[in-house]
């Protein structure tokens, strides 16, 4: 993946960011998924009081991608107001282990746009997916 196109992923994510609902944690993180025919779906966190309802920016982006008929993404960016790399957490890593390739780039970032790119399958070994609900 081109450092340009990183940049401009996190830069996205940035964006939706800034329309996080954190009234609680006080912690916004923004997303931007990239589908294979280049179209980007941006998400941002959003919180609810009873806390189990809260929804993460990752699956805020995945579901409205899916909601709009995409099934194949290229990748995705992360990042929030910490000052450290933000990854996603781990029901995140198994929505994304179910619609994406284990060896999509997850682009994890900070505030300031450092940046590490992880495949998917190093943040979410021995995926839970849909070959495990077959007979083989």
């Amino acid at each position: 993946m081109h450092e340009f196109e990183i940049k401009k992923m996190i830069r996205l994510a940035a964006e939706a960011k800034e329309k996080a609902y954190a009234p609680y944690s006080d912690f916004r993180v923004g997303a931007c998924l990239k589908t294979v025919s280049g179209a980007y779906y941006l998400g941002c966190n959003i919180e609810n009081a009873a806390f189990t309802p809260t929804n993460c920016a990752e699956r805020t982006a995945m579901f409205k991608a899916v909601s709009d008929g995409e099934r194949d993404f290229e990748a995705i960016a992360i990042t929030s107001d910490g000052v450290n790399l933000i990854a996603p957490c781990g029901v995140c890593r198994q929505v994304l282990a179910e619609f994406c390739p284990a060896d999509m780039p997850v682009i994890c970032s900070d505030r300031e746009g450092n940046y590490e790119v992880h495949e998917l399958r190093t943040l979410i070994p021995m995926a839970f997916t849909d070959a495990d609900l077959k007979d083989k």
